[in-house]
């Protein structure tokens, strides 16, 4: 029983990646997972429950497959190169891919709305482990609200899957803006204390704090 499970969420994430969600259905999945159609019922009830399964057990996986990668960066710049990596890596493999589908799913599907969420939360935990981690200190510290740029950053990694499929010119700009601004923040670090002071009060009084 617990195989057939695993090939009916191994066959969703695949029809995901391979068909999109609009290509989702008992029968696709079935076929993808080698079994019988009315399977997908038996074990999960519904082609939705079955997505939401197979959306958190891949989820699980990969953001295992790079949390020791996260817990060693030690800097924003190696925080974007580890994006770059994790986003190339994940791209190939069609992971990214999963994530951008569920979202699109679940502006006609609301069913789909909380398991997807729960995925991106999972790679939200980590992003947000590590800024919190890599701007200590650092002359934004007091003024960014770390959780909410952890869900603008996953947010954006899935939002480049789509984008780069129709401009991967534009999609690599993004990514060097990216690095422009952590170099401009390494660069504030790296300033003396009078320097780092005076940006702090700039800062204040821009933003009304």
């Amino acid at each position: 029983m617990g195989d057939t499970r695993t090939k009916l969420i191994e066959g969703a994430l695949e029809t995901l990646r391979t068909q999109g969600i609009a290509g989702v259905s008992a029968r696709s999945i079935a076929t993808a997972a080698g079994v019988n159609q009315a399977l997908v019922f038996y074990h999960f009830g519904s082609v939705d429950e079955l997505l939401t399964a197979a959306l958190r057990h891949g989820a699980e996986q990969r953001v295992a497959v790079y949390r020791e990668r996260f817990a060693s960066v030690g800097s924003l710049r190696e925080l974007l190169d580890l994006g770059r990596t994790l986003h190339a890596e994940e791209r190939a493999a069609g992971n990214v891919a999963v994530l951008a589908q569920m979202l699109a799913g679940s502006q006609a599907d609301p069913k789909l709305a909380p398991a997807t969420a729960t995925g991106l939360g999972l790679w939200v935990a980590e992003i947000e482990e590590a800024l919190g981690r890599v701007l200590a200190g650092t002359p934004l510290t007091e003024f960014v609200d770390v959780a909410g740029l952890a869900r603008a950053t996953a947010a954006a990694f899935v939002g480049l899957e789509l984008y780069e499929g129709v401009d991967r010119e534009g999609a690599g700009q993004a990514f060097d803006a990216l690095e422009q601004l952590a170099t401009l923040i390494t660069t504030l670090d790296d300033m003396g204390p009078l320097t780092r002071r005076a940006v702090r009060g700039r800062l204040r009084r821009a933003t009304g704090s």
